[in-house]
């Protein structure tokens, strides 16, 4: 089933913690190696880069790493956490806001044979999109793939009518941001109630 890519004009909203909710049901689509392979978007965390001490731009960071959150929305932020996962997230915003939505967890709906490859599974199982890291994997995502456009054709994300309700939708804090004190309690992760998919991952704070 095709859907209508996400336009620029969705990434350049200013309340990142909405698009953070709103991409809730959307697909997320890659095709790289050849392969095309993606799924519903079941979870994700919103980061806001000028008063969110989660976020890595907080207090105006600039680094090698964090340059491509300050650019305008619509680009991949991929970095690598703890020198073993590629972590994906959408940027947010107009140009120097430097807000970002980190893509948790896919419910694989295409290429899962190529998604079981990558992940070195032989069937399907929540541990193959569930959590950050496997999802990437998973879909083939790599630091190589940071700031590329997500208005192209290797990384984008396909709204095809499906929308949750209030009632399927949970929010809590988010995962492993102990070090932002008060601002690791915000609810600022949102997931799909009862979906498989969604990592099991539990907030600390």
């Amino acid at each position: 089933m095709n859907g209508t890519k996400l336009s620029d004009s969705f990434y350049m909203q200013e309340d990142v913690v909405k698009i953070a909710k709103n991409l809730l049901g959307k697909h997320l689509l890659t095709h790289i190696d050849g392969q095309l392979s993606g799924g519903i978007i079941v979870e994700t965390e919103a980061y806001n880069g000028r008063s969110d001490r989660a976020c890595h731009a907080f207090g105006g960071r600039r680094s090698a790493r964090t340059a491509t959150m300050y650019q305008a929305g619509g680009v991949a932020y991929v970095y690598l956490c703890y020198g073993i996962h590629h972590l994906f997230n959408v940027v947010t915003h107009r140009q120097d806001y430097a807000d970002a939505v980190l893509i948790r967890a896919i419910e694989p709906t295409e290429g899962i044979a190529f998604m079981l490859e990558r992940r070195k599974l032989s069937k399907l199982h929540p541990r193959l999109t569930a959590g950050p890291g496997c999802m990437s994997q998973a879909l083939g995502i790599a630091r190589s793939h940071d700031s590329i456009s997500l208005l192209e054709e290797t990384i984008w994300i396909e709204d095809r009518g499906l929308q949750y309700e209030e009632s399927e939708i949970k929010a809590g804090p988010r995962v492993g941001v102990a070090y932002a004190k008060e601002d690791a309690l915000l609810p600022w992760r949102f997931w799909v109630k009862g979906n498989r998919y969604v990592s099991k991952a539990r907030p600390v704070y």
